[in-house]
């Protein structure tokens, strides 16, 4: 006699009653959920960016369009590449680019490997106040205002200042430095390195905290002498943060210093001191020919694209290290 037992039928397995219309770990929402206090938090600088940032790139139209001040928000009307072949062919651009070039290759020849080597110099300094009182004095530069930055700098090299006295003492006659065209590179590379290197040492002091110390007993305990250990354990271990903000200056290798050189330059250093953001300036404002100062600034923001996107492809090519 074979019994058959009854096997109620399975029904299809559910969310429980309490927990309908919860996210899964492991998905946005569940992260939205868990860490929405954070995100909230990343609200007011994602609004900046989308409204100061991105909103404004809608603008890039009128450089295909006639603008007049006054019409229409988006132009006037369709007139394709006009603009840009304008420019083009405007011997009085390239000078200009050739500036920005040069101004920008100047700067970062010098601003990026000085900010190394002083938190190299930083970091062998074992008294606590000494390093504390030369990082002070190394940022303090930075916060200055651009106005302040530039008047000390026309204060120095003015015929009265004191790199004219110094050229006096010396035997040599003062030179107004600020309107010879020839000098004012070499004011404004200067100008940048003392207000700039001080500050650009913050990022590789940080990244020096985090080697590992046992690497360099390691070191000593195989004979490397201090220079051995630097080259050796210290430049390998900030290679990441130092490629990664050479990346980041060569993304914005053409926006040279906008401000500096609009207070230091005067039309008589033109030649030398007149770059694509002053050139935009004095066609866009003053001229009120926007239209084709949309144009150069589309143009040099793609020349921006394309230099970063070179750097990082090579960077991840050569040495492992890439922003993406």
């Amino acid at each position: 006699m074979s019994t058959t037992l009854d096997t109620p039928e399975i029904a299809e397995a559910g969310p429980p009653p309490g927990r309908r219309g919860r996210a899964r770990p492991g998905t946005w929402r569940h992260a939205l959920r868990r860490d929405w206090q954070l995100y909230t938090l990343a609200a007011l600088p994602l609004l900046f960016f989308a409204v100061f940032r991105y909103l404004p790139m809608i603008g890039n139209v009128i450089a295909f369009r006639r603008y007049e001040p006054g019409g229409s928000l988006f132009g006037e009307s369709w007139v394709g590449l006009r603009y840009v072949k304008m420019f083009l062919g405007d011997p009085t651009f390239w000078n200009v680019f050739t500036n920005t070039l040069i101004l920008g290759g100047l700067t970062l020849l010098f601003t990026f490997p000085l900010p190394i080597v002083l938190a190299l110099l930083l970091n062998e300094v074992r008294n606590r106040k000494v390093k504390r009182f030369l990082q002070s004095v190394s940022y303090l530069p930075h916060f200055l205002s651009m106005v302040i930055v530039a008047g000390i700098v026309m204060q120095i090299v003015a015929v009265d200042g004191p790199v004219n006295q110094l050229v006096k003492a010396l035997g040599g006659e003062p030179t107004a430095f600020i309107q010879k065209p020839e000098w004012f590179r070499t004011i404004f590379v200067s100008s940048e390195v003392w207000q700039t290197v001080g500050w650009g040492t913050i990022l590789y002091l940080a990244a020096l905290t985090t080697i590992d110390q046992q690497l360099y007993e390691a070191a000593r305990m195989d004979g490397a002498s201090r220079w051995r250990q630097i080259w050796h354990v210290t430049l390998p271990g900030i290679r990441p943060t130092a490629i990664t903000l050479l990346i980041l200056n060569i993304g914005t290798f053409m926006a040279v210093g906008f401000e500096k050189v609009l207070l230091l330059y005067n039309p008589l250093t033109y030649p030398t001191a007149d770059v694509i953001s002053t050139y935009l300036y004095r066609m866009g404002v003053e001229s009120s020919n926007l239209s084709y100062a949309a144009a150069i600034g589309l143009f040099e923001a793609l020349v921006g694209v394309v230099l970063i996107v070179s750097a990082n492809v090579i960077s991840r090519r050569t040495v492992g290290t890439s922003l993406w």
